[in-house]
């Protein structure tokens, strides 16, 4: 969710009885810092702090070069100078600066993904007192998630939004190296992947993807999983930070209008598909690697956006936005942006509704 949302959002959805979020994957530590005083002394709730722990790539001038060669007609129909410098976006895994910080005010959950920190700073946060929690794509990925100290594993189905949390090669086990387009063709959707992470783990099993009411949550609850982790819903919410236009997407769209791509930062996310996921995607072998993708994306993004047009703005969706949209549209009393606290609400009560449903069976 980094981007999409921050403390207000994670205030919102603690006020309404969920563990409340907060995306850091873009956050200075002077940020983090600020954040993370601004929630502990408001203590609505517990609070979940969420880091990549990705490999950095090194920038590749070459790898920039063939992908500004890719987008050169789109360069010229917007104006912008197809030989112009760019740089990778900088993007820090989870650190010991971080950790500090962590360490300093801890929250009571920390999830990663991407995998894992490095062993000593998964310690450091536990010794503060704090769970850990990291996604896992793949049966695999939870097996190697809870040997490695994981305190829960967030089942992230293929129908999930933003990111996939893939770290391991789902054929041999291995640690990912690249991010090979051809590893998502072993993606598993959130029904298959919930239960056979359940029987797999000892450890409590959050279901994610795909899960946008109480259906789905009532579904991913007789799986076994212990709780559900919902994200794109939440992004129709008062307290949201998208723009205008990611909106209107999720809001007209359909599970259809959503892909897997690369294109937007070099590693696979879910997003609601728009011109250049049409022209150079969804899945691309020119792109640099994660995060430096987006380096050569910026200029157009900026001046499409100047024009609210999103051709080249990645708007990160789930499969489900509809189901949220429904949702919402039926609990809502007035035409006005509900807020995350009414919206944990409404899914738990539709929750309830559908298992007591089901119990008459």
């Amino acid at each position: 969710m980094a981007g999409a949302g921050g403390v207000a959002l994670a205030q919102a959805a603690q006020s309404g009885g969920a563990l409340g979020s907060l995306p850091c994957a873009t956050l200075s530590p002077s940020a983090l810092e600020s954040d993370l005083k601004t929630l502990n002394e408001a203590s609505i709730g517990p609070l979940n702090v969420n880091f990549f722990t990705h490999s950095p790539q090194p920038d590749s001038p070459n790898a920039q070069q063939q992908w500004q060669t890719s987008l050169s007609d789109a360069y010229k129909t917007w104006g912008i100078d197809p030989n112009l410098s760019v740089s990778g976006a900088a993007r820090s895994p989870f650190n010991d600066a971080l950790c500090t910080l962590i360490e300093a005010t801890p929250p009571a959950v920390v999830s990663f993904h991407f995998g894992l920190p490095e062993p000593a700073l998964v310690e450091r946060v536990k010794a503060a007192g704090c769970q850990v929690w990291s996604s896992a794509t793949t049966v695999a990925e939870a097996r190697w998630l809870a040997d490695n100290g994981a305190d829960a594993i967030i089942a992230q189905g293929f129908e999930a939004g933003g990111h996939r949390g893939l770290f391991l090669d789902p054929l041999t086990g291995a640690e990912i190296e690249t991010d090979e387009v051809g590893f998502i063709a072993h993606q598993v959707g959130t029904l298959s992947l919930v239960p056979q992470i359940v029987d797999a783990v000892s450890v409590p099993v959050i279901a994610a993807g795909g899960i946008a009411d109480g259906r789905g949550m009532a579904a991913a609850l007789a799986l076994g999983a212990s709780a559900v982790q919902i994200g794109t819903a939440f992004l129709l919410t008062a307290e949201a930070t998208i723009t205008t236009m990611h909106r209107d997407a999720l809001l007209s769209g359909s599970a259809e209008k959503t892909a897997l791509t690369n294109v937007f930062s070099g590693k696979p996310a879910r997003s609601a598909v728009n011109e250049v996921m049409r022209t150079h995607g969804p899945m691309s072998t020119r792109v640099p690697a994660f995060p430096t993708a987006a380096a050569a994306l910026a200029p157009l993004k900026a001046a499409a956006e100047a024009e609210a047009k999103a051709d080249f703005s990645s708007l990160w969706s789930g499969q489900s936005a509809n189901l949220a949209v429904k949702l919402i549209q039926e609990n809502q009393t007035k035409h006005q942006t509900p807020s995350a606290s009414d919206l944990v609400q409404w899914i738990a009560n539709d929750a309830r509704r559908v298992s007591a449903s089901c119990q008459t069976f």
